[in-house]
């Protein structure tokens, strides 16, 4: 996991780290920051106040390409995230080793763009990375592939990513143009110590606070849905599994009181699925989608992180197909009673158009 990373100077990987954290803000911001691609430098950083993302990730609104890769990269994105909460020194020492691999191949070196240092004890030996000018940041540019030389783990192979301006035969060691970073960049690695750390002056500067500590925690308010595939992790941060699935729930309560409502006929729907005011029915497919994101298991038993799960949209689809047939028959019957209501169109549990289970509302 750390393999598209590691060669990346150390305050831009540390950011990294910490935004890996908040999956679903990642895919947030690459978003916005694609709809105002007009917005740069002091413009930038003024609108990045008004968002609500974590720090973390407001920073890398700095470095689109970075934000695109762990945006594009979802899956990658949530299982660092997960491993440096739970193994933060083994995550910090990876990407040491790596390092040292990427040097012994003559690939991490010194360049008119960053500087590398090495510093040995007699236990430790730690590989700095750090731009030539503190202001002006390049982003490496490599194939994760061959950079490090023979891969020592052939059933994991690292995971691999061709950033803009890659060029498939070209240089081992690439950059992308200089970026003007201001306190943008205001995380460290403490290599030593293994974790992360805070630069207080450029964290308050960039993002108009007032900090002291200089540690960095973790803030689960930010992490959304995304369940912690560490129970540890997940008990530190008050997310037991009863609490990972309490907000899928939540969503389950609202759209039964919903389709409750439409049983009642408080809420009259057409075939559409739309209320008398033509708004959106609470269990619409669209919604249900957009709290399914990061719900689904894949055959392992683990979360499987995807944000774009196109066979539970065909399922939605199916479901709604069924649903609008059988309310067509119910109609064309003449069978529009209120109990042909309650057990076609919009039953909460019957399995009609607009019901709970069986239809097109929500699962």
């Amino acid at each position: 996991m750390l393999a598209p990373i590691a060669l990346y100077p150390d305050a831009l990987l540390a950011q990294v780290l910490m935004a890996s954290t908040y999956p679903l803000e990642v895919v947030a911001a690459d978003r916005w920051v694609k709809a105002n691609p007009g917005l740069k430098d002091k413009a930038l950083e003024d609108a990045l106040q008004q968002q609500s993302w974590d720090p973390s990730v407001k920073s890398l609104a700095v470095f689109p390409q970075v934000l695109t890769m762990m945006s594009e990269k979802i899956d990658w994105t949530q299982k660092l995230g997960d491993a440096f909460l739970a193994q933060q020194k083994d995550v910090l020492a990876t990407a040491q080793a790596l390092r040292a691999k990427a040097a012994e191949q003559g690939t991490l070196k010194d360049t008119k763009e960053q500087k590398v240092t090495t510093e040995k004890t007699e236990s430790t030996t730690v590989i700095k990375i750090e731009p030539t000018n503190p202001e002006v940041v390049y982003v490496p540019s490599y194939n994760p592939t061959v950079v490090y030389g023979a891969w020592p783990y052939p059933a994991y192979p690292p995971y691999s990513y061709y950033p803009p301006g890659y060029v498939a035969g070209g240089a081992l060691l690439g950059f992308t143009a200089g970026v003007i970073v201001g306190g943008a960049l205001w995380g460290n690695c403490n290599w030593r110590g293994g974790d992360v750390n805070v630069n207080v002056n450029r964290y308050n500067n960039f993002n108009k606070t007032n900090v002291s500590n200089g540690n960095w925690n973790h803030n689960a308010s930010h992490r959304g849905a995304v369940p912690y595939r560490d129970q540890g992790v997940a008990k530190q941060y008050g997310r037991t599994p009863s609490a990972d699935s309490a907000s899928r729930d939540a969503f389950r309560g609202r759209a039964e009181a919903g389709q409750q409502s439409i049983q009642r006929g408080d809420v009259s729907r057409d075939a559409g699925g739309r209320d008398a005011a033509g708004g959106r029915s609470s269990a619409s497919a669209r919604d249900v989608a957009s709290n399914r994101d990061f719900s689904s298991r894949d055959t392992s038993g683990t979360r499987n992180s995807s944000a774009f799960d196109t066979s539970r949209g065909a399922q939605t689809r199916d479901s709604s197909n069924r649903g609008s047939s059988s309310l067509n028959s119910a109609r064309s019957s003449g069978n529009m009673s209120s109990g042909a209501r309650a057990g076609g169109g919009g039953g909460a549990r019957a399995g009609g158009g607009g019901g709970g289970r069986g239809g097109g509302g929500r699962r």
